[in-house]
C-alpha cells in the first residue's frame, strides 16, 4: 500500500473529487517520461514536430500504448496513492499502459468530435458504440484518468469538464438498476441535464493527471494555440465487482450522496 500520507491526496483533495467529480494531480509523472511518450507518439504518427506544415488533420488518434515509457508513467508512486485514496486499497488494477491518445494540432478544421459525453464502460463486444453502457455501479470502470503529456493551456484544446456532472449522472442511472443504460439513453437530449454545471478546463503542465469520476460529463474542443496536445485518456479499471460489505470509496461515496443514500 503506497504512504498517501506523504504522496497520496489531501482530505481537501479527496473532498474536492466527491463534489465537483475530479482532481489534478501535478506532478504525477516526470517531464521526462512525457517527452519519452510523445516521441514515441510522433513516431506512431510518422509525423514531425518540426514540420508543422504535415499537420493536417485536426485530430490524430492512436491507439493503446505498453511501451515501458507509457507503464511507468500510468504507475508511479503518487498516482498508486491516489488511486488508492479515491477507489479503495486492493480494488483497482495497475494500469498496463496507457491509452487512448487524441492527439489535437492546431487547425480551422473541425474535428466533428466535441460532443458532451461519458465514457461508458461495459458491453464493449456490441459493435455499436451507442449500445455500451453504464451502471450507478460503475461496472469495469472505476476513474476515467486525464493524462497530459505535453503542456496543455487555455487554448491548447483542454478537455472541458462539467463540474458536479457525475451526480446528476449517478440519479439519472440508478433507475436502470445493475443493467445499466446504453450510451444513446443517456445522450438522448444531449447531456441537458448538466448544461447548467460549471465548466473547468482541463489544463496545466506536462506530467499532469486529472482523475475524474467515471460519470463525470466532458467534451472535446478544437485547438486554437501552436503546438500540438498530447493526451492520453485511459480507464482505471476495478480489481472486483462491487462489493458493499467494504467501506465505500469516496468513488462509491459520491453515488451514494447523489442519490440520497446514506454513506
Amino acid at each position: 500500500m503506497s504512504n498517501s500520507q506523504e504522496i497520496g491526496l489531501t482530505p481537501h483533495q479527496v473532498e474536492t473529487f466527491i463534489n465537483d467529480g475530479f482532481v489534478r494531480v501535478e506532478d504525477a509523472f516526470s517531464r521526462t517520461l512525457a517527452q519519452d511518450c510523445r516521441n514515441e507518439l510522433w513516431a506512431d504518427m510518422r509525423l514531425s514536430p518540426d514540420r508543422p506544415e504535415t499537420w493536417t488533420e485536426p485530430v490524430v488518434r492512436v491507439g493503446w500504448k505498453s511501451t515501458p515509457s507509457f507503464v511507468a508513467a500510468a504507475n508511479t508512486p503518487r498516482l498508486h496513492a491516489a488511486y488508492d485514496a479515491l477507489v479503495g486499497d486492493g480494488r483497482w488494477l495497475a494500469p498496463q499502459g496507457l491509452g487512448t491518445f487524441p492527439i489535437r494540432f492546431p487547425s480551422r478544421k473541425s474535428a466533428e468530435d466535441d460532443g458532451w459525453h461519458i465514457d461508458v464502460s461495459f458491453g464493449t463486444e456490441n459493435p455499436d458504440f451507442m449500445e455500451w453502457r453504464a451502471n450507478v455501479i460503475s461496472s469495469g470502470r472505476s476513474l476515467l484518468m486525464l493524462f497530459l503529456l505535453s503542456d496543455v493551456g487555455p487554448e491548447d484544446a483542454p478537455t472541458l469538464l462539467r463540474k458536479g456532472s457525475h451526480a446528476t449522472i449517478a440519479r439519472e442511472l440508478l433507475p436502470y438498476g445493475k443493467a445499466g443504460a446504453t450510451l444513446r439513453q443517456l445522450s438522448a437530449d444531449g447531456f441537458a441535464s448538466t448544461e447548467k454545471c460549471e465548466i473547468a478546463l482541463a489544463t496545466g503542465a506536462a506530467g499532469t493527471v486529472y482523475l475524474c469520476h467515471p460519470f463525470l460529463v466532458h467534451a472535446a474542443q478544437p485547438h486554437r494555440g501552436t503546438a500540438p496536445r498530447f493526451m492520453a485518456q485511459p480507464p482505471l479499471v476495478p480489481s472486483m465487482e462491487f462489493d458493499p460489505t467494504l467501506a465505500p470509496s469516496p468513488v462509491q461515496i459520491a453515488i451514494r450522496q447523489a442519490c440520497g443514500l446514506t454513506t
